[in-house]
């Protein structure tokens, strides 16, 4: 009996049949009478289940009790219910109890009808917005098919418009490109065109002069022929008219301001423009400071041997044909300032940037040119040149780096030190008129600057070249543009060690074709100069041989040669001698030349 109780305490059969009423109870109204009905035989035949191991229960402990035990129990309580449910459903109901009964199922039955069509039409509702949930989801779907169409088609228009503009564009860059081709090749044929011209104004110019002196030879050769002499009394009484000034000295003072008006210009405007060019290309600012500040320096230069030359050319060419009332040296000036355009400026501007290339203390980028600033330059040859004619003329002062400060001559920059003494370097030159300052010039105070200058520049004075006395010693006729010596500074004994190793290495590079080299040997009594010791890095040579002829006259070389040898014979230097130097000069009457120094140990 105890196992069978412990197996129905187990299994739990009331709460299980507590759970199916009440699932029963929650959907019944929900199920149909079939299911209902299934539902209640289900839980009939579960509490018969559970009754008859109740049954069996109350069978066995009867018997465990023997034949009295429980009798009193099963007398008193079983026997009663049992009679009271038997009776209960042996007896008739009444007919107002069926009725209610009938009408109560009736009931039920219409709830559950109503129940089921409420059921019925909200699931159709569901159905019906579901089809047209489905009916605006195919219509999204189309308008999104049609949308990816127009879209495939934007893109394929935009790659068309795309290609058509690249072609475009392509065809625009090349029109570009043959546009700066024809205008270079007008700006080639407007070079030539001016060349032309000058040299049409040159021939022109010494066809008057050839003309002038014509005329002059015939009136004396018509005045020596005839025996009255009454020209020569006309002559001797027109004299003493008194010299009227010409238009040189007339038209001074206004060219005195109009060209220290363009110095400044060229100071405020041309220097900024070219200065900023440079900086493209150079980062350092003290460098290309330094850059336009030689170029200056080395335009007033080559101006003023222009100057020199010209000069000479037209006094020579007036002085047989001169008979006005002013004296040769007024007229040859008077003339230049009336044809300052036949000065050859372009000459002077290729003499500046060729001796910039091989100038020590500046240095340029090797894939451009100092050809950047021939603007620059051209109008600073211009000025220059126009500054001779005055009287007395204008020049720019001598400076060199590291030298005391003078507040009568520069102004500080802006990024000096104001209370340094000496110039790191310079910016810009003054003007001088004699000894007196028109315009100061501009420089950059640093402490230290002597010791630094030194260290920066390999040799900021360049030596004289003595091609003049060599090429006499050689017997050879001189060129008639060459320097002669004192048109150059002599040697500066602080840059000789630095400017050796600079220019030694550099010496194959620099020979140019159609140009002629030189060299001779220079004693150094006079100045004193210790010979250095060799510089680092040069090329190993045999003996004393320095120069092959052949190799030379491969890079283009003319002439080579040394103050003992022929032209024929190789080029020698001896260590352990005198200085040596070492200069290159153009063919052409205008002469560029470089004077360098190297020696040996």
């Amino acid at each position: 009996m105890a196992d069978t109780l412990r197996r129905l305490v187990n299994s739990s059969p009331y709460g299980v049949l507590q759970d199916k009423l009440e699932a029963w109870y929650k959907d019944y109204h929900v199920f149909s009478c079939d299911q209902n009905l299934n539902r209640c035989c289900e839980l009939v035949e579960l509490t018969s289940k559970i009754q008859g191991q109740l049954f069996t229960i109350l069978n066995l402990t009867a018997q465990e009790g023997g034949h009295y035990s429980g009798v009193d129990t099963l007398k008193s309580r079983l026997l009663p219910w049992l009679g009271s449910c038997f009776t209960i459903a042996a007896s008739s109901v009444s007919s107002d109890t069926s009725l209610s009964l009938i009408q109560e199922s009736m009931e039920k039955d219409r709830k559950i009808r109503e129940l089921s069509s409420a059921h019925e039409s909200d699931l159709q509702k569901i159905e019906d917005r579901l089809c047209s949930t489905r009916i605006e989801l195919d219509t999204v779907k189309q308008e999104l098919a049609d949308t990816q169409i127009e879209l495939d088609s934007t893109k394929n228009k935009s790659a068309t418009t795309l290609l058509a503009t690249e072609d475009e564009i392509l065809h625009l860059k090349a029109e570009l490109r043959v546009a700066q081709d024809q205008v270079d090749l007008y700006k080639r044929k407007l070079d030539v065109l001016d060349d032309y011209e000058r040299q049409v104004r040159i021939l022109r110019d010494e066809v008057s002069f050839l003309t002038a002196e014509k005329t002059i030879l015939q009136e004396r050769l018509v005045r020596s022929r005839s025996p009255s002499p009454l020209p020569r009394r006309s002559r001797s009484v027109s004299p003493v008219r008194g010299e009227s000034p010409t238009r040189a000295q007339l038209t001074s003072s206004s060219r005195h301001a109009r060209l220290v008006s363009r110095f400044s210009d060229l100071y405020a405007t041309e220097r900024l423009e070219s200065q900023s060019l440079l900086r493209k290309y150079i980062d350092d600012l003290e460098t290309v400071q330094r850059i336009l500040f030689i170029a200056v320096m080395e335009s007033f230069q080559a101006a003023k041997l222009a100057y020199r030359q010209f000069k000479s050319r037209v006094r020579k060419t007036l002085s047989s044909t001169h008979i006005g009332p002013e004296s040769l040296e007024d007229a040859v000036v008077d003339y230049i300032v009336r044809n300052l355009d036949l000065y050859d400026v372009q000459t002077s501007v290729n003499d500046v940037i060729n001796t910039m290339n091989v100038n020590p203390r500046i240095s340029f980028p090797p894939e451009v040119d100092f050809v950047l600033i021939s603007s620059f330059i051209r109008e600073a040859c211009r000025i220059a040149f126009a500054m001779q004619t005055l009287d007395p003329p204008l020049d720019l002062a001598f400076s060199s780096d590291g030298e005391l400060y003078s507040d009568v001559k520069y102004r500080r920059s802006f990024d000096s030190e104001f209370t340094a003494p000496l110039v790191a370097y310079h910016v810009w030159p003054a003007l001088l008129e004699g000894d007196a300052v028109i315009l100061k010039g501009e420089a950059v105070t640093r402490r230290g600057a002597l010791w630094r200058s030194r260290s920066r520049s390999s040799s900021p004075v360049r030596s004289g070249s003595p091609s003049r006395t060599f090429m006499q010693s050689r017997s050879r006729s001189p060129s008639p543009g060459r320097l002669s010596s004192e048109d150059c500074s002599p040697i500066c004994q602080p840059e000789i060690d630095l400017y050796l190793s600079a220019f030694s290495l550099e010496i194959y590079r620099n020979i140019l074709p159609g140009r002629t080299f030189g060299i001779s040997m220079m004693k150094t009594a006079a100045q004193s100069i210790p010979t250095p010791k060799r510089p680092t890095g040069l090329p190993s040579w045999t003996g004393s041989k320095c120069f092959d002829r052949g190799r030379l006259e491969k890079l283009g070389v003319v002439w080579c040669g040394s103050a003992s040898s022929g032209p024929d014979d190789p080029l020698h230097i001896q260590w352990n001698v005198y200085p040596v130097v070492l200069w290159f000069e153009r063919q052409e009457n205008v002469t560029a030349k470089t004077s360098c120094l190297f020696t040996g140990d």
